[in-house]
């Protein structure tokens, strides 16, 4: 019973080790995601803005907020283990 507990203990200490690994690369992951949706943002403002003055502003700037909402969004290391 002893050596069952030690093995499951040794397993669970690998899967936490592993988990903060996931986690980290997630953030990072998540960081990165919003750095590109910011830059895209302004490479569509830019865009627009060109075109609000060729077309009297019948473009809209599309809501990127939308896209970027769900399990992206989420901290990582709010969920419960």
């Amino acid at each position: 019973m002893e050596r069952l507990n030690s093995k499951l203990y040794l397993q669970n200490c690998y899967i936490m080790k592993e988990n903060e690994r996931l986690r980290k690369k997630a953030q990072l992951l998540n960081q990165e995601n919003q750095a590109l949706l910011s830059e895209l943002k302004q490479k569509l403002s830019k865009g627009n803005s060109k075109n609000n003055n060729n077309n009297n502003g019948k473009n809209a700037i599309p809501d990127l907020n939308m896209s970027s909402s769900g399990s992206a969004q989420q901290n990582p290391s709010s969920s419960s283990n």
